[in-house]
């Protein structure tokens, strides 16, 4: 019997669906790392972490950069993320939702609380402000989003969720 080979769609949200690796594809934004890079940075066995680099290269959402060598001599292969395929993050998909707020509350445990900048509001707004509210928030999104890495750009991650306050 002759396997069928799994939606490309299917394979991103099951690579996506990954706290860590939503961590591994934001670490190798700006410059490529080797798997032994991203175990250390994530407090993760490299062969863990290796599991989680590797469903982001069948996905493509990783590619692997030319071989360099190591302190030691050892062929090492750093990876760089293509980006992810989303600008806001998808509405209400269950893991890959989970694993949005698993690496939220990963990367701010890392920080002193001084160094995070928060907010909590209530808004009353009717359907239609909502929806124009949020329309605002992906345009900006969007146009930050673009902007060029440069030398003095500072790394500024951002999470905001909108929710129905009981």
């Amino acid at each position: 019997m002759t396997k069928q080979r799994r939606d490309s769609a299917e394979v991103r949200a099951s690579a996506l669906a990954s706290g860590v690796r939503l961590r591994i594809i934001r670490l190798t934004r700006r410059q490529a790392m080797t798997n032994k890079e991203l175990a250390e940075r994530l407090g993760r066995d490299p062969a863990t972490t290796l599991h989680h680099v590797r469903k982001l290269v069948d996905a493509g959402l990783l590619e692997p950069q030319s071989p360099r060598r190591g302190n030691r001599g050892a062929k090492e292969i750093p990876y760089r993320s293509k980006g992810l395929p989303w600008a806001r993050g998808p509405r209400n998909e269950g893991p890959i939702a989970e694993a949005m707020l698993e690496a939220f509350l990963s990367e701010v445990g890392e920080l002193d609380m001084k160094d995070v900048d928060q907010v909590r509001f209530v808004l009353d707004l009717t359907p239609k402000r909502r929806e124009e509210y949020e329309r605002r928030l992906d345009k900006l999104f969007e146009e930050f989003d673009h902007d060029p890495v440069a030398p003095d750009t500072e790394r500024t991650a951002v999470y905001i969720a909108l929710y129905p306050s009981l």
